[in-house]
């Protein structure tokens, strides 16, 4: 191969790893990769961003919606340290995401040289760091083996993040190096023994509950799931934010286990005797606080079949342990001989039936966050991508759109599980531009969307929700940063400080970027200004405007506050 500039070479290897679209904020730590992005423009973009943790948000999205990993370039010290909130969501929801961070020239390294960090003390990896494996690339020969390894290790076994610094000055020498071939990860099955003891605690339960979710899941696994749970009319919950890979309109389909769950639901989980864990991380949010699955030893049997190794008996001492990848474990599982009958069709019946049942509220004035969801589902394509970030205006979102399953129309649900505010924005972008035949509708709230806000401009720069997909973001502002709010009223009761939010007009925020915008305040005009949306030629905003007690789609402050006065006084 002919010699090249190595920032050439390392865009040469993305494209060789399939990757047509990255994301980041310029810098001059790697012009010479930039460089490279224009050499080969008719085979690649670089999608240049107005934040670096807009960026590896958007980066973050793409590894989601792809399962390959997403792209980030972000220059050295504050442009990594902004990105790490993308890193930190990666790492937490397990997806698959590089991120290249350009480094000061190797003859100035260990001098505090401008902007120098030791990534690999900044993100170290480990099973409580944000990084999978972090590296600086010396050599400009090794740069393609290098690349090839973050792809294998960003895939393999648990999916995530990993970190390559660039010194620039290595990005400018020239290399003749051959670019590697794609990644593909290796897959684990689970052992043929350990299957027939799931089959046998399967005979042995009363009340089976399957909760599924997490990454490594493709349309062939999400099938195979369903018709396991069909073969056993096993119940399914998914776990926090990945209510997509069980089809929520499916007769056996149980809700999704988190923040916000419904409290029948949670019942169900503390009742139920025996629990299949299937590719979920059994964190607090799946867990309820490690309450619903006491730990370290739960009330329930439990089973939990996971990829990653170091996340099997991290905090569960479960009765079943199974390593295996999720393309591979549900396929297993279907393959399981079943009973003539089970015990638990009642059971399986009313599980379903509490998830219908937690669709009806009762109705609030005067604008009803419920019926607004219900609406979006109504008239947006069966295929619309839904992104959240961090806030309790995203309980609306979780409780009352129904997904259906990722085989249907691959991630139709962005939301980090790591409560990182600002996430859904970018991640809308990013959809948007990555698969532009989709609609995408974005719901944040007030303080949620001014984290990464200014991504508004990427959106409307790249031309995002101006062909057949539409992209939409619902701004839900009750003026405070209410999850914070709800908690204060809870330990604090009246005592406020701190979580008030003084906001912009976001109508003319949104015209102003290049966006059509509404404003909406009562339940009435919100179906007309969506319908618009969804005709428009360019993005729209709609500025949904809360009464600030209206804190959670199951109760008020006030009700809030006067409980805990109660109990303050009792």
């Amino acid at each position: 191969m002919n010699p090249r500039p190595a920032g050439h070479a390392l865009v040469e290897a993305l494209i060789a790893q399939g990757v047509d679209t990255a994301f980041g904020v310029p810098g001059e730590s790697y012009l010479a990769v930039l460089d490279g992005f224009h050499e080969l423009r008719d085979r690649i973009r670089f999608i240049a961003c107005r934040q670096e943790g807009g960026a590896a948000f958007m980066a973050e999205a793409q590894g989601k919606l792809s399962g390959r990993p997403g792209i980030c370039f972000v220059t050295r010290g504050p442009g990594a340290a902004n990105a790490a909130i993308g890193l930190h969501t990666a790492f937490q929801d397990s997806t698959p995401l590089i991120l290249f961070v350009g480094q000061v020239a190797g003859e100035q390294r260990d001098r505090e040289a401008f902007q120098e960090v030791d990534y690999r003390q900044l993100f170290g990896p480990g099973t409580l760091g944000m990084a999978k494996w972090v590296a600086e690339v010396q050599s400009a020969d090794r740069l393609p083996e290098y690349v090839a390894r973050a792809f294998h290790t960003a895939c393999q076994g648990r999916p995530g993040p990993v970190v390559l610094a660039l010194p620039e000055d290595m990005l400018a020498q020239a290399t003749a190096a051959p670019v590697l071939p794609r990644a593909t990860p290796a897959l684990a099955w689970p052992a043929p023994a350990a299957l027939c003891d799931l089959r046998a605690m399967l005979l042995a339960a009363q009340r089976p509950l399957v909760i599924a979710g997490g990454s490594g899941w493709d349309a062939e696994a999400a099938d195979a799931l369903q018709r396991f749970a069909e073969n056993w009319q096993l119940p399914v919950a998914c776990g926090f934010r990945f209510q997509d890979t069980f089809d929520n309109r499916h007769p056996l389909y149980a809700g999704d286990v988190g923040i916000g769950i419904n409290p029948k639901l949670a019942a169900r989980v503390r009742d139920a005797d025996l629990i299949v864990a299937l590719g979920v991380r059994l964190g607090e949010m799946t867990t309820g606080g490690y309450t619903l699955l006491q730990a370290p030893r739960p009330v329930q049997r439990l089973v939990h079949v996971h990829a990653g190794a170091e996340e099997l008996g991290r905090v569960y001492a479960a009765d079943l342990l199974l390593q295996a990848s999720m393309a591979c474990a549900a396929k297993a599982l279907e393959t399981l001989a079943v009973p003539h009958d089970v015990p638990w069709r009642d059971w399986a019946r009313a599980a379903h039936a509490d998830y219908q049942a937690n669709h009806v509220a009762p109705p609030v004035e005067p604008l009803d966050l419920a019926v607004v969801m219900q609406i979006v589902q109504r008239l947006a394509p069966a295929d619309t991508v839904y992104t959240n970030g961090a806030g309790n205006f995203s309980g609306w979102l979780h409780r009352y759109v129904r997904y259906p399953g990722l085989q249907h129309h691959g991630r139709t649900q962005l939301a980090c599980t790591n409560g990182a505010m600002g996430y859904g924005l970018p991640a809308a972008v990013a959809a948007a531009l990555l698969q532009p035949q989709r609609t995408v509708v974005n719901v944040a709230g007030d303080g949620d969307f001014l984290m990464t806000g200014q991504e508004l401009a990427t959106a409307t720069g790249y031309g995002a929700g101006r062909g057949a997909g539409k992209l939409v973001s619902l701004v839900v502002d009750n003026g405070s940063y209410g999850t914070i709010r709800m908690h204060q009223e809870r330990a604090y009761p009246g005592r406020v400080s701190g979580s008030e939010l003084f906001n912009p007009d976001f109508v003319a925020l949104a015209r102003a970027y290049g966006w059509l915008a509404h404003r909406v305040e009562d339940t009435a005009a919100f179906e007309p200004a969506f319908a618009a949306a969804l005709a428009a030629d360019r993005p729209t905003l709609i500025h949904l405007k809360l009464d600030p007690d209206v804190i959670t789609s199951r109760t008020t402050l006030g009700a809030i506050r006067e409980a805990a006065l109660r109990r303050a006084a009792s």
